[in-house]
This record gives C-alpha cells, structure tokens and sequence, in this order.
C-alpha cells in the first residue's frame, strides 16, 4: 500500500512523538541503553504494528520503512543532547504533550490506512484507536506502570476516537486530504491536552453493590 507523501510525514510525527514519549519515560526509570531503545521502540512502533496484523498488512510499517528504525536509534543516541532543553523549556509537561502529540498523530493515520484498506467507517475508527493507543500502553507496561489509558481516568482513547470522527466526516464531505487530516489531528491532541489540563476524568467503573 502506497501512502500519500503528507500521510507518510504524518506517520513520521507520531513515530517521532510517541518514540520521544518513551525515551523521557524510560531515562525517568533510569533505564540503560537496551532498556532506552525498547521502551522507545515499543511505543513509537507498538500501535502500527497492532494495526498491521489485525489488517493483515504485510510487511508491518516499520520494516516496510525502515529509515524509521534509524529515527528511533539517532533519537536515543542522542538524548543527552536535547531531552534536557526540551524539559527546561517545556517543564514537567514533556511527557502529556509528546504523548498527546503522538495520540493525535497515529489516531489519524491509522484511520487513514483501514479506510484505504477498504474498511467500514467503524472499523477504520477502531484502527485509528489502536494505533493511537497501543505504543502508550506497551511502555507503561515496560516501564511497571499501569497503562494511563486505563487508569487515570482523564479522556485518551476517547479523544482518539473523536479526532477519527471528525477526520472521517471532513473527509467524506470532500475536504482536502491535509485541511481533513489535520482538522483530526487537532481534534484529538487538543481534547487531550484540554482534559489533562482541566483535569476532566470520567467516572470510574462502579464496585459491585454500588
């Protein structure tokens, strides 16, 4: 499957993101290299590759491009050199801003994919959900952390679910495919960072007897 050069660029920023994401979790661990390179692996590539297999899409993203690899390495070689900037000039809210950042980003794309796949609109929005969500549960759990998804109760894959939506009814009408893709991509990131910033939670599962 051949992606339009803006879809693969988006592609690109939600690897970078979410690969990002779990390098500041992993050095937050204090991690050593090994420990840095998977948790930044499994979280820049966890999602697409849920994704790939339950479309059966072969060769899975990442080995079908594999300059994203070398992204992944030239990033955690070179941590030292800018995670500490990027934490002065963003402080403690690095990590909620990568990970929205990368939520927004794979969301989309991978509405994108399952709707050229050929999927029905709901199946395109669930891809776009596991693609968003997958990497962020994959280093919470690398790093013995209860996947945020499930657990701090502010909107995530909710947020990923309402940028496929908007994605997908923009670009049912005829909008461009950059003015459509990017419309969903702010949905989602902007009602991320909006929940975590507002604190908006939803409310936990009721006990039995409750």
């Amino acid at each position: 499957m051949n992606l339009h050069p803006f879809l693969i660029a988006i592609e690109v920023g939600g690897t970078i993101a979410f690969a990002m994401s779990g390098l500041i979790e992993a050095t937050r661990k204090r991690m050593d290299i090994v420990g840095v390179f998977s948790v930044a692996f499994v979280s820049a590539f966890g999602g697409g590759t849920v994704r790939d297999i339950l479309l059966d899409r072969r060769p899975f993203f990442w080995i079908q491009n594999q300059e994203y690899l070398w992204l992944v390495l030239a990033m955690v070689l070179t941590t030292p050199l800018w995670l500490k900037t990027l934490r002065h000039k963003l402080g403690g809210h690095v990590m909620e801003f990568a990970d929205a950042c990368g939520l927004g980003l794979f969301a989309i794309s991978g509405a994108t994919i399952a709707l050229a796949a050929d999927m029905p609109v709901l199946v395109a929005m669930m891809m776009g959900v596991v693609t968003a969500i997958f990497g962020g549960v994959s280093r919470d759990v690398l790093c013995n952390e209860v996947p945020k998804v499930y657990s701090d109760h502010r909107p995530y894959a909710m947020c990923a679910l309402f940028g496929c939506g908007v994605f997908i009814v923009l670009d049912a009408i005829g909008l461009p495919l950059p003015i459509s893709t990017l419309s969903g991509i702010a949905a989602a990131t902007g009602t991320r960072l909006i929940a975590v910033a507002l604190d908006i939670r939803l409310p936990a599962w009721p006990k039995p007897g409750e």
